[in-house]
């Protein structure tokens, strides 16, 4: 019965939209490189039954959109059947992308704690700081991250700090706001009790306000470690980084190489569900250690 209810309520939905992505993917992969491949036919004076033709058209070697089983091979190649030490393994540009990630996830994370501390303690901050976090989040990435390597490569700093400060830049955002959420979320009943106890202000934090903001900072460190991959990623276009999943990006438009655009893609949301994936059981294992109850 409950295996029942697993395939019913999860892989059943889950399975359906994939299905329709998959169906919907190869529909516009037949449309969009269907007038490229009739100039092909018209110039090589071939006639093709409809059949033959959306073969062709799912076949060609620099598709304007490939096809998921020319995505899926590239991907199973470049993982598998090629060495991880070598530049052209996803195992190995995903490991210098996530090298990065990991760093500015970090220093996010501990910045985003330590500004919510401030804010919800220091009601200077609460006015003056919160503004600009959020205003510094209307800036596009995009064009911070370009700034942000020819600053630091004066001062020769290059290579991995400054790739982790723009994630760091992404990612310490949500957990700041997270935590802020969380630190204010206990009642006044809770915090009246906790005055009648005669707590003092550092066990009102440490016994009340910091047990109730865990599950929204694990919650916003799922955000932000999404968020800093998307960081580490981008911090990787500008340098002309020779690794990771930005340069697999930037090569493969330097030479239309649509197939390993895709796979490069591909990879990248698999690492992120990799790393949401952790910071969930993460989550689990904090909340077990603090008495609470999983499904």
């Amino acid at each position: 019965m409950e295996k029942e209810q697993v395939f019913k309520h999860k892989i059943l939905p889950v399975g359906t939209i994939v299905l329709a992505i998959l169906v919907l993917w190869y529909v516009f992969a037949v449309v969009l490189n269907a007038p490229f491949q009739r100039d092909l036919d018209r110039r090589a004076n071939v006639t093709s039954t409809t059949m033959e033709f959306i073969g062709k058209t799912l076949a060609q070697p620099k598709p304007t959109l490939p096809a998921p089983h020319q995505v899926a091979q590239n991907v199973f190649e470049n993982t598998f059947l090629r060495a991880p030490t070598s530049n052209r393994s996803l195992v190995y540009n995903a490991w210098v992308t996530l090298s990065s990630t990991a760093v500015g996830f970090a220093l996010g994370t501990v910045l985003g704690i330590l500004i919510a501390v401030g804010i919800v303690h220091v009601v200077a901050l609460d006015r003056s700081l919160m503004p600009w976090i959020i205003a510094s989040q209307t800036v596009p990435i995009l064009a911070i991250a370009p700034m942000v390597i020819v600053v630091l490569a004066a001062i020769n700093i290059t290579g991995l700090i400054p790739k982790a400060l723009i994630s760091t830049y992404l990612s310490f955002f949500p957990v700041a706001v997270g935590m802020v959420k969380g630190l204010r979320s206990p009642e006044v009943m809770h915090l009246d009790l906790m005055r009648t106890y005669n707590a003092s202000a550092s066990q009102t934090f440490w016994k009340l306000r910091v047990p109730a903001s865990v599950p929204f900072l694990f919650t916003s460190m799922k955000v932000a470690i999404a968020a800093s991959l998307v960081g580490a990623i981008v911090a990787e276009l500008p340098t002309g980084a020779v690794a990771g999943i930005g340069a697999k990006l930037l090569a493969g438009s330097y030479y239309s190489q649509t197939i390993d655009i895709w796979a490069a893609l591909v990879a990248g949301s698999i690492l992120a569900a990799m790393l949401v994936a952790i910071v969930s059981v993460a989550a689990r294992i904090v909340d077990r250690s603090m008495g609470g109850r999983t499904a």
